[in-house]
């Protein structure tokens, strides 16, 4: 069974991702921690963001050992993630991997901005999670002071909306709700609620295709 996960709605997104594969025994992918490992190889290289060549590169030489790397999470690796993520050729090298981890039982989860539309478009549950960008504002503000970094909230709602207007702009695979996803508005959900409310989308779906 193979649960996609998409939607603007990034901060806490991950978290219902993993919480939900918990919930399952699924095995879990953030594939945004996919492009900000990319992102995080050619910015330590010192490497120009705008040369695609160099982001395709180092899209092939993927290391997933370093997904676990506490600096993905940084804002700074988040943006250059989001401009690396629209060129075609880089999506189209780390399709594959994103498949091939979706494939693999006992089941998964994946979570992204098109796991439903171009990377799983059969997944058996689709969720689009979304939420008020003043509130995933404050909850991705939160979250960098806790890591210690310094985040302005101003700053950080800015930066969401750019990136909200490039991924749903973008010619390579645009952020957009499938046809047959399911809405799940976390604005006023903290992330008990927001898993409460997406298995009971899961055990919907799964009653009424009865499939597993």
């Amino acid at each position: 069974m193979i649960i996609a996960i998409d939607g603007p709605a990034a901060s806490g997104k991950g978290t219902l991702g993993k919480r939900l594969a918990a919930h399952y025994g699924f095995r879990h992918l953030d594939t945004g921690v996919i492009y900000r490992a990319v992102a995080k190889v050619l910015l330590d290289g010192g490497a120009d963001l705008t040369d695609e060549a160099q982001a395709v590169a180092a899209a092939r030489e993927l290391d997933p050992g370093i997904f676990g790397d506490p600096a993905l999470k940084s804002q700074t690796v988040g943006d250059a993630a989001s401009v690396i993520s629209a060129y075609a050729q880089v999506r189209e090298v780390l399709v594959s991997f994103q498949r091939q981890f979706a494939a693999e039982p006992p089941g998964a989860v994946l979570d992204g901005r098109d796991i439903g539309t171009v990377i799983c478009p059969d997944a058996d549950v689709k969720i689009f999670v979304v939420a008020d960008p003043e509130v995933r504002a404050r909850r991705r503000t939160l979250e960098a002071r806790a890591r210690g970094e310094d985040a302005d909230e101003a700053q950080v709602l800015a930066d969401i909306l750019k990136r909200d207007d490039r991924d749903k702009n973008r010619s390579a695979a645009p952020l957009k709700q499938a046809p047959d996803a399911v809405l799940l508005d976390n604005s006023n959900l903290d992330i008990e609620g927001g898993v409460r409310a997406a298995i009971e989308i899961v055990e919907a779906v799964r009653a009424g295709r009865r499939r597993v």
